[in-house]
């Protein structure tokens, strides 16, 4: 199930939305520019859990930052991007810009918070928005549960374009999460999928949506 765009009009324009979305995509192509050295980029600013648990630094605490705004691959960026973009105008819309900007750095850091605490002592470095972009997932959930998002399912060789409510599709998107978060506690420390920041960012996205909100009763304003 891949959501391709949600049928939930806004009304102020999502200037911070789009200057995430090009600040993740310049530091992309800034990695890829860096060739050889990206290497030596990543373990310099990707947040890495056992250096974080031996003892907090300054530049430890940019590493939350940083990371954010960096990914591992073209797949990545791009999924990463198309649910900030489908998801994130909403949002915005109901928060403000201020407010949802500072909504979005507090979701990636409890992410990062999140996955350190299941991961407490893995050297992998990790990087990439999608902390941050669950929680703008989780809020979507709290303030637009009924709205409809056009998506395409995959059932083997059957492919169909259709309007699901978002509660369907973000539902469906945490319960995976979830079940892939539990499955890989205990584990071996390698690298894959963060899921433990993903489900992080989604509860934090829940608890604060309300919270950030301009309107309580946001909620009412949603289309069908």
């Amino acid at each position: 199930m891949i959501p391709i765009r949600d049928i939930n009009p806004t009304h102020r324009v999502p200037w911070v939305t789009y200057g995430l979305i090009l600040l993740n995509i310049l530091v992309f192509v800034f990695q890829w520019l860096l060739g050889s050295a990206q290497t030596e980029f990543v373990y310099n600013f990707a947040l890495i859990p056992s250096q974080i648990t031996d003892g907090i630094g300054p530049g430890d605490m940019l590493d939350f930052f940083s990371s954010m705004f960096m990914h591992a691959g073209l797949a990545h960026i791009g999924g990463n991007m198309l649910y900030l973009w489908i998801f994130g105008d909403n949002i915005e819309d109901a928060m403000g810009h201020t407010r949802y900007l500072l909504f979005y750095l507090l979701g990636g850091i409890g992410a990062a918070v999140v996955h350190i605490m299941t991961n407490p002592n893995s050297v992998i470095p990790t990087v990439g928005a999608s902390g941050a972009i669950a929680a703008v997932l989780g809020a979507y959930l709290v303030l637009y549960p009924r709205s409809r998002v056009m998506t395409l399912i995959f059932l083997g060789y059957w492919i169909r374009m259709t309007v699901v409510p978002s509660v369907v599709v973000l539902g469906l998107w945490f319960v995976l999460q979830l079940f892939s978060g539990v499955a890989s506690l205990g584990g071996p420390d390698v690298g894959g999928t963060a899921f433990w920041a993903h489900i992080g960012g989604f509860v934090i996205g829940v608890v604060l949506a309300k919270l950030f909100s301009d309107d309580p009763h946001y909620n009412e304003l949603e289309r069908w």
